[in-house]
């Protein structure tokens, strides 16, 4: 489900108990009673949000016994999910899913062809976005991290991880015309 349909589930549930509360708001002008209860349903999903991050259960990642040695340069997950995690390091990408059970896919920065970030209007609101990469992974050329806090952050720890390790293993881009 998308932020903008979330938005939408928890607006319409806040309408819905007002109406059954017997609140009037009848002194209040509508657009402002709106502008009210888009407001709180933006807070409610950021308050949820913050919640979720400190009842996530955080995995060691075990250390690995290597002349180089990946430096994790961020770590994140989808807006209200507990279920998938996102970690940028030196080397890869890697991707958890499951909440219990986990799959795990890695993505070797040094395959990735194209970065790029969007922002609709809500997740602008909400300070959020998508990453769309694009690569030579056989097992999944292109990968969306969704619903990323700050994706103009996480997009240039991304872009400059990915150039810093084409540099380690000395490829270069070429570009036709």
């Amino acid at each position: 489900m998308s932020v903008e349909q979330q938005k939408e589930r928890i607006v319409s549930n806040i309408w819905r108990a007002l109406a059954q509360s017997g609140v009037t708001l009848a002194a209040i002008p509508h657009d402002k009673q709106v502008e009210f209860v888009n407001a709180l349903a933006d807070q409610l999903l950021i308050t949820l949000d913050s919640l979720l991050d400190e009842v996530s259960p955080q995995a060691e990642e075990p250390a690995l016994a290597d002349e180089h040695t990946e430096e994790i340069l961020w770590e994140g997950r989808p807006f209200l999910s507990l279920a998938e995690k996102y970690v940028i390091t030196s080397e890869r990408l890697k991707i958890r899913h499951g909440f219990l059970g986990h799959n795990i896919e890695n993505f070797e920065l040094i395959r990735i062809q194209d970065i790029d970030y969007t922002q609709g209007v809500g997740e602008r609101m909400l300070g959020m976005g998508d990453i769309a990469i694009r690569g030579h992974d056989p097992s999944n050329p292109e990968i969306v991290l969704r619903n990323i806090a700050h994706p103009e952050d996480v997009y240039e720890i991304l872009r400059r991880a990915w150039l810093e390790a084409r540099k380690r293993y000395g490829l270069q881009f070429r570009e036709q015309m």
